[in-house]
């Protein structure tokens, strides 16, 4: 049976307050009941935007936390204060490791706070193009699983997603293939199902990387493919809508 899709739109460090808070609203109303959808606005746009999308099934999600629930860690916050307010928050998004150098252990310590928190982690994991190029991308993003999910005990695992996204094709206009898309969230799934049964096998796992309204369809049609983390098509109502209705339209299929 087909995972209900997640289509989550990453914001990243972009929009003002008032093109946030319309947006919001826009995606809000065209959000079917079918799907699910989160929104990850900026740190400071948070509320605002959890408000512009009251009474709607809109869920909400933070970019980043520390591992730490409270101390003296100037311009960082914690899982435990964005509960109450989000529903999600990423950990080990691949600019978090490649521009600011977050290593495995690191986002192994955030998915566990959040956990903790109770709230949900999606995991991001994915290898660079030179990675990719010798062949070791099974083994870079297996890797990256282990460390992940290395804290957590087998129920935990129920509340977390995971994000396969290839760093070559974040942001650059180039996605990967749809054999390219599912072979990896296929091993991916593979690997829950090895550690954890069938608690593992049955984890959302979604594909990021240059999703836009054109290719979304064919993606979310994948067997493995849960889903879409969305960074460039989220920032503009009707690009994120087009990639919405194309998830609506496979999960009616």
């Amino acid at each position: 049976m087909k995972r209900r899709l997640l289509i989550a739109g990453n914001w990243k460090m972009n929009l003002t307050l008032p093109d946030a808070e319309t947006l919001a609203r826009d995606v809000a109303l065209a959000t079917p009941e079918s799907i699910d959808v989160a929104l990850f606005p900026p740190f400071p746009w948070l509320t605002p935007v959890k408000d512009a999308l009251a009474g709607s099934a809109v869920k909400i999600g933070a970019q980043n936390c520390h591992w730490e629930p409270s101390g003296a860690f100037t311009g960082e916050v914690s899982a435990s204060m964005l509960a109450g307010i989000c529903d999600f928050i990423l950990a080990g998004h691949s600019e978090r490791r490649h521009v600011f150098g977050e290593s495995d252990d690191v986002v192994a310590r955030k998915v566990a706070a959040i956990v903790k928190a109770g709230l949900r982690p999606i995991l991001c994991v994915g290898e660079t193009l030179d990675e990719r190029r010798a062949g070791g991308a099974a083994a870079v993003v297996t890797r990256q699983l282990a460390s992940g999910f290395g804290d957590l005990s087998a129920a935990d695992v129920s509340v977390v997603a995971i994000a396969y996204e290839p760093v070559w094709a974040i942001g650059t206009g180039v996605a990967a293939t749809t054999r390219d898309a599912q072979d990896m969230c296929a091993t991916v799934r593979r690997w829950l199902a090895d550690r954890f049964g069938d608690i593992g096998a049955g984890a959302k796992v979604l594909y990021g990387g240059s999703m836009t309204g054109d290719n979304a369809r064919e993606l979310l049609s994948q067997p493995d493919v849960d889903g879409g983390l969305v960074g460039g098509a989220s920032l503009k109502a009707d690009s994120f809508s087009a990639i919405v209705a194309a998830g609506e339209s496979v999960a009616a299929m």
